[in-house]
């Protein structure tokens, strides 16, 4: 029973992971390395500050997700090597 709920959330916290890694991909497809500054492209700028901001506030969801994705691996691996050992026995 333990060990189906530690993979439940294992499992919450790596599609996450995955769904953040997803969107922060489409958005800096968007990106340009390089931008002309006039006035005639200040839209241009802005849309990138834009841009920007958006990655920016996704750093501390994905390190959560990282962590956690990455805590609940381990705890799950070494539940299954506990009950494989105890088995055994």
């Amino acid at each position: 029973m333990t060990l189906t709920v530690v993979a439940v959330i294992f499992g919450v916290f790596a599609i996450g992971l995955i769904i953040l890694l997803i969107y922060k991909s489409t958005l800096t497809m968007h990106r340009d390395d390089q931008l002309f500054l006039d006035d005639a492209s200040s839209h241009m700028h802005e849309e990138q500050t834009e841009l920007l901001a958006k990655v920016n506030r996704l750093t501390i969801p994905m390190r959560a997700f990282s962590i956690g994705s990455g805590v609940f691996l381990l705890v799950l691996v070494a539940m299954l090597i506990y009950q494989k050992l105890n088995e055994i026995q």
